[in-house]
């Protein structure tokens, strides 16, 4: 296997899981702010602390999971969806970058770009998988 392709999908994983792993930790430090990004950016008003902290657990496990390269054909496609749901939620930022903080979530377009590279080149993912 090509030792370039494989540290390249490795890198793209592990950052990935970062940006994943800080949203979810804001989700367990900070309900308040993860709430109403539900609210603004999904339109589900009320999240309480609960629902939360179960969303956050299961973000966990499956970041997790992707992670360490396990179940790649389930966690690597969720991983995928989840930040394309993001990305997507977020259209009318895109529509106004230079307004307040907005252009700061063009970046979520590599991250999904990241995001499909590892779910096509899954298979040759291989660098540190358990």
């Amino acid at each position: 296997m090509n030792e370039k392709l494989t540290n390249s999908l490795f890198l793209l994983r592990i950052s990935v899981a970062l940006v994943l792993i800080m949203w979810t930790v804001d989700k367990f430090v900070n309900p308040g702010h993860a709430a109403a990004v539900f609210e603004n950016f999904y339109f589900l008003p009320g999240m309480g602390g609960t629902i939360l902290m179960a969303i956050a657990v299961i973000e966990s496990v499956l970041i997790l999971l992707f992670l360490v390269g396990r179940f790649k054909n389930i966690t690597y496609l969720a991983i995928l969806i989840i930040h394309a749901i993001s990305t997507l939620t977020s259209l009318s930022k895109y529509l106004n970058p230079y307004e307040g903080y907005n252009l700061m979530f063009f970046a979520a377009w590599p991250m999904l770009a990241a995001c499909y590279t590892l779910y096509v080149l899954r298979d040759q993912d291989t660098k540190l998988n358990f």
